[in-house]
């Protein structure tokens, strides 16, 4: 069920201990209470999924839905 309200398009960022995953998501001014900015179901459960994905080092599927950035540790 959507939200209804105006919608805005903003990067989130996940990070783990090796990756930080960038990835466009979309943000609801719900119309009932305009003040902030909030997430819908399917939002957050992809956030969600995008987390676990970055854990597990499931890079090719990472890379399918934003960027990734991998630590590089100083030698």
């Amino acid at each position: 069920m959507k939200i209804p309200g105006k919608r805005i398009h903003k990067t989130r960022f996940i990070q783990t201990a090796k990756y930080v995953v960038a990835v466009d998501v979309e943000l609801v001014y719900p119309k009932d209470d305009p003040s902030e900015t909030c997430y819908e179901a399917e939002t957050l459960h992809l956030l969600a999924k995008i987390q676990e994905k970055a854990e597990s080092e499931d890079v090719e599927w990472l890379l399918k839905r934003g960027k990734v950035y991998r630590l590089v540790e100083k030698k």
